[in-house]
């Protein structure tokens, strides 16, 4: 499974915050907003990716990112030289996919909780899927209505008079029939490529599936000054009450192997004295203490 990441458009929603720095490069309370897909996505074990940004904020993203090296995961660049839709990533990155199932993850969602996505891309067997998560204003978003088998009856784009209370969040998943279908696809009536005609594409064939996250997850869109502003604020909340931090890149690889302890200790010694560095000085000093353990109650270990 690969990703892409789309990070371009013109985030007008956000200005002026915009002009002097891509949307999803903005903070979202302690880290780049990017940093949250990524990480969810390292934290489901994709190894590659490909970030879809625009000419002007290439650059910076690749001063944030690099290659991926550093994590243990590829990161490839693409450039979209002006927003034509969602579905124009999968033309973009089509060299990228190179006939492989692809994740499509929007650069200004954030996914906190739960092992709705790891499990959904451990367990994705061919066509698509796209996930449900109940909001109280459904007409703002593109809606999904489904039977319990979780079978899409019906896919709508803001509707007036919504079929269900479940938006479909900014995470796709798709087998590599997306990018013939992408490519026939013809633009909407505000000249974009649609992903909600890609993933009816896919329904009308009987291949789309849908899974219902669950109340314990939190989808934020920080693409608005005021989403941006809550997404930081339910962060903060949640990282300060519970002692840990979302969105940290560094302590997915670790914890998918991607990087060994060493190399993410030598990581962090590279970063500047911050509250970031600490708590992933006080992710190895657990992980080191856990392999302490495991090594002590191995069988054999004992003697006497």
């Amino acid at each position: 499974m690969k990703a892409i990441i789309l990070a371009g458009g013109r985030g007008s929603r956000l200005y002026p915050l915009t002009l002097v720095a891509s949307k999803q490069l903005q903070a979202v309370y302690d880290k780049p907003m990017i940093y949250y897909p990524l990480t969810v996505l390292m934290a489901a074990g994709i190894r590659e990716f490909c970030v879809i940004t625009t000419p002007e904020d290439q650059p910076r993203f690749q001063a944030l990112l690099g290659d991926g090296r550093q994590w243990g995961i590829s990161i490839e660049y693409r450039v979209q030289e002006r927003p034509a839709g969602i579905a124009q990533a999968f033309l973009i990155a089509a060299d990228f996919i190179a006939g492989e199932a692809v994740t499509l993850a929007l650069g200004d969602n954030i996914f906190v909780g739960g092992d709705a996505i790891p499990r959904a891309l451990a367990e994705f067997s061919g066509g698509a899927l796209i996930f449900a998560y109940r909001v109280t204003n459904p007409r703002d978003y593109g809606v999904v209505e489904f039977d319990a088998e979780g079978r899409v009856l019906s896919l709508e784009e803001k509707p007036r008079e919504p079929r269900s209370h479940y938006a479909v969040p900014g995470l796709y998943i798709f087998d590599s029939d997306v990018v013939g279908i992408a490519r026939g696809l013809k633009p909407s009536a505000r000249g974009e490529l649609e992903i909600t005609d890609v993933n009816r594409a896919y329904m009308d064939a009987g291949r789309l599936k849908v899974r219902r996250l669950s109340r314990g997850f939190a989808w934020l869109d920080a693409g608005t000054s005021a989403a941006l502003q809550e997404a930081a604020a339910f962060i903060e909340t949640v990282e300060r009450r519970q002692g840990i931090k979302f969105g940290c890149p560094e302590e997915a690889a670790l914890q998918r192997g991607f990087l060994n302890l060493e190399a993410f200790a030598a990581l962090t010694q590279m970063m500047p004295d911050c509250e970031y560095r600490h708590y992933l000085e006080a992710v190895a000093a657990e992980a080191r203490d856990h392999a302490l353990v495991m090594t002590r109650d191995a069988p054999g270990e004992r003697t006497g």
